[in-house]
C-alpha cells in the first residue's frame, strides 16, 4: 500500500508563508526591533482558513505523542514525523525552506540563520488540560554546541482558541519577578521569539478540556543574538507566585549548568531529534527524551 500524501508539499506552503510575512513585513519588523522588550512579533491569518483547519485535524492523538511532566513543564511532543499524518511534516519544514529563513532574516535582523533539520525541541506540541511551561531560557547552543540557538518560531493551529483558555505565550520582559507580557496562542497565528541570555519565556496553563496545538521550529546561527559569546543549558524558573518552586528551580538550573561545565557535553543525550532513517517506531517514553534540550512550546 502506498504511504499517504499530503495535499500540499513544504514548497506550496512555503510560498503562502513568504506571501503573507511578504504583506507585513515592514510592520513585523518595526514590533520585532523595539527596545526595551524580548524581541518578538506575530502575524495572524499565516495559512488560508481551510489548511490550517487541516494542520490541526492531523494532529495526532495525544496517546501518540511522547509526555514531558515534572516540576518544569507538562505537554506532550514529537518529533519522529514520519509516524504521524505528512502534512505535519510539511507543514514544519516549509519553515525551513530558505526563502522563509530569508525573509525571516530580515525581519529580525538576525543574520545567518540556518534551520533545524533535525528538529532538535522542534515539531509538534499539544496542551491538555493543566499542561504548562514555566519560565525558562532555552538552552543557548544546539545539541554539538557548535551553533547558537537564535529564534523560535511557533506557529498555533487549534480554531477557536480564546485568551482565557490559557496555554499562551508570555514573555518575562523584565524578568520572572515582574509582570510577563502575553501573546495570546490564537488560531493560524506565528509568532517569533529570540533566543538569547535573558529571553525568559513560558506557557500559562491551560484551563479548559481541549488541546493547545503548536508547530514549533527554531533557527541556529554562527554567531550569537547578541554581542558576546554566552551559554548555558535549558533554565527553569518559578513563576511570581511559586515562592517553593522558585527555589528548587533555582537549585536545579545552577546544578546542570556546573555539570554541563564539568563534563562537557550533555548530561542527558536528548532523543527529541528527527530519526528519519529510523524505522516507524512509538515516541519515546516519559524521561526517556533527556532534559537539556530547549523545550517545545
Amino acid at each position: 500500500m502506498d504511504a499517504p500524501q499530503s495535499p500540499y508539499s513544504r514548497r506550496q506552503l512555503a510560498q503562502m508563508i513568504i506571501a503573507r510575512l511578504t504583506a507585513e513585513k515592514a510592520r513585523l519588523h518595526t514590533d520585532f526591533t523595539r527596545e526595551g522588550q524580548i524581541r518578538s512579533c506575530f502575524v495572524d491569518d499565516l495559512l488560508p482558513e481551510e489548511i490550517a483547519r487541516q494542520i490541526h485535524a492531523a494532529f495526532p492523538d495525544p496517546a501518540q505523542m511522547a509526555e514531558r511532566r515534572s516540576i518544569r513543564e507538562y505537554k506532550k511532543v514529537a518529533a519522529q514525523m514520519n509516524l504521524y499524518n505528512p502534512l505535519l511534516e510539511e507543514i514544519i519544514y516549509a519553515f525551513q525552506e530558505p526563502e522563509v529563513v530569508r525573509i525571516v532574516e530580515e525581519i529580525t535582523a538576525i543574520p545567518e540563520m540556518k534551520p533545524d533539520e533535525l528538529l532538535y525541541a522542534g515539531g509538534i506540541s499539544l496542551m491538555g488540560k493543566d499542561n504548562f511551561l514555566n519560565p525558562h531560557l532555552d538552552n543557548s547552543h544546539d545539541n554539538d554546541r557548535k551553533l547558537y540557538r537564535v529564534l523560535n518560531l511557533l506557529y498555533y493551529v487549534t480554531p477557536d482558541w480564546k485568551p482565557e483558555n490559557g496555554g499562551n505565550l508570555e514573555l518575562w520582559d523584565h524578568g520572572p519577578d515582574k509582570p510577563q507580557r502575553t501573546i495570546v496562542s490564537q488560531f493560524n497565528r506565528l509568532a517569533l521569539m529570540i533566543t538569547n541570555r535573558t529571553s525568559i519565556h513560558s506557557v500559562s496553563k491551560v484551563t479548559v478540556d481541549g488541546s493547545r496545538c503548536c508547530v514549533s521550529n527554531y533557527y541556529f546561527s554562527p554567531r550569537p543574538a547578541e554581542p558576546e559569546d554566552y551559554f548555558h543549558v535549558t533554565s527553569f524558573y518559578g513563576r511570581p507566585e511559586e515562592p517553593l518552586k522558585k527555589v528548587i528551580l533555582k537549585a536545579d538550573r545552577e546544578v546542570r549548568n556546573l555539570l554541563r561545565k564539568i563534563v562537557g557535553k550533555p548530561v542527558h543525550q536528548t532523543k527529541h531529534i528527527y530519526k528519519k532513517e529510523a524505522s516507524l517506531q512509538p515516541p519515546p517514553k516519559e524521561g526517556e527524551m533527556g532534559n537539556e534540550n530547549a523545550t517545545s512550546h
